[in-house]
């Protein structure tokens, strides 16, 4: 006999150690299985540094507490506006908040199938036992869904890789590697590749790279703070409203909301980056990569396209595509395909459409992180992000769970036994 548990946390990056400290304080039985702060942790060259702004960074805990700053503070290390932070420190902090925030100790394994089963899920894992759970909420971050260019599709292993898979870039030192994008990801891997040795050069279809302005003080006249006010994700009203606001951007229409999705805050470049990117990297901008091919040596030949129409060949010892993510629920393999062909869809996309909890239109099964983006808006897209969904999506759950009526006994694996047993198709808004 398996006790059921009450919501299972998929991922134990910003937003699943969020939800799950929000959980176990409403009271929840809550497992979390992932590894904590992974993509953080293992998918990251050393040396980057977190674009967002300190204060802006904190994991979500109920009232506030465990955050960023409390976690310097402990260390001794300042986190100040204006002042860049270690990728490493960030990472740091997450294990630090999930050994203190209240939350089950997490499981560091892999969820491998989430199926329906009775009125709830069953969850198996490549270590143990498969286990039911009455909702489950899938955090798993961006791995699952990074985004190379067509043309890179065909080389061989080796050649080419995405700028996630790279925890040391010292193993480009005297090679040549081309960097594909215009976004920090790009720009930073491309400035850190020259630090260790390497010989980068940067590709972009932009024909002008954009670099964010030193940011402004926290403390400042009125008129000027109204004008062009800080928030989460930036200064000035747009980003305010991205920010502050994700409950009114689900409000528009899906049209609406996947453009904002895929054009808002667009790829640019931390201020104080800039100036070591300048004096290192040389850059192709206005080049669209339309063929990729190895040739000896295990170099690979890209050929580019410029804007008027020329035909430019740039050959490289290996190709790192920094082309960001590309939320889609057919790459999510660990969800049952039926459960997931069945999933309500925002828009001609494939993200799934959300209640104002983060519930998908299959009941129990809640969402968080990128691939809600396209529901709520680009602070999904963000640590800051996390503070708005956890609260919401633990109170989605607990209305889920009240639907459902009160847990009657325990489990054998044939399915929960309940006061309602039905599994509704519901969809709640």
């Amino acid at each position: 006999m398996r006790r059921m548990d009450d919501l299972v946390v998929i991922g134990a990056g910003p937003y699943g150690l969020s939800i799950a400290a929000h959980a176990a304080a409403a009271g929840l039985g809550v497992r979390v299985v992932g590894r904590p702060m992974a993509s953080w942790r293992d998918h990251m060259p050393e040396g980057m540094y977190l674009k967002s702004e300190p204060w802006s960074s904190n994991l979500s805990a109920p009232g506030g507490r465990h955050t960023l700053a409390e976690y310097c503070a402990t260390r001794g290390l300042a986190a100040e506006h204006g002042s860049p932070l270690p990728i490493a420190t960030f990472s740091a902090y997450g294990l630090w908040f999930a050994r203190h925030a209240g939350l089950p100790e997490v499981e560091e394994d892999t969820v491998t199938e989430v199926a329906p089963h009775g009125d709830g899920f069953l969850v198996r894992t490549a270590g143990g036992p498969p286990r039911p759970a009455r909702t489950v909420a899938v955090a798993v971050g961006v791995m699952p869904f990074t985004r190379y260019p067509d043309a890179l599709r065909d080389l061989p292993p080796g050649h080419c890789s995405h700028s996630t898979g790279h925890s040391d870039l010292t193993r480009f030192a005297g090679r040549e590697v081309a960097v594909l994008g215009a976004g920090q990801a790009a720009l930073e891997t491309a400035a850190l590749l020259a630090e260790a040795g390497a010989r980068p050069c940067l590709v972009a279809r932009r024909s002008r790279l954009n670099w964010n302005t030193v940011p402004q003080p926290l403390d400042r006249p009125l008129l000027r703070a109204l004008r062009d006010p800080h928030s989460g994700l930036g200064t000035g009203w747009r980003s305010w409203v991205w920010s502050e606001l994700p409950w009114a951007v689900r409000r528009l229409p899906a049209p609406t909301r996947e453009r904002i999705a895929a054009t808002a805050l667009g790829p640019a470049g931390a201020w104080w980056l800039r100036d070591r990117f300048e004096r290192r990297v040389p850059t192709l901008l206005g080049h669209r990569l339309h063929r990729a091919v190895p040739v000896a040596g295990g170099r690979t030949r890209l050929g580019l396209t410029t804007a008027a129409g020329e035909s430019v060949v740039l050959d490289t010892a290996h190709v790192i595509a920094a082309t960001g993510f590309a939320p889609d629920l057919a790459r999510l393999e660990l969800l049952d395909a039926g459960l997931r062909a069945a999933l309500a869809t925002v828009g001609d996309g494939g993200t799934p459409e959300l209640s104002p909890g983060f519930e998908s239109s299959w009941p129990g099964l809640f969402f968080a992180g990128l691939l809600t983006a396209p529901s709520f808006g680009p602070s999904m897209r963000f640590v800051h992000g996390a503070g708005f969904t956890a609260g919401r999506l633990v109170k989605g759950v607990l209305g889920r769970l009240g639907a459902r009526g009160p847990l009657t006994g325990t489990t054998d694996g044939a399915g929960p036994h309940r006061a309602a047993a039905a599994h509704p198709k519901t969809y709640l808004r």
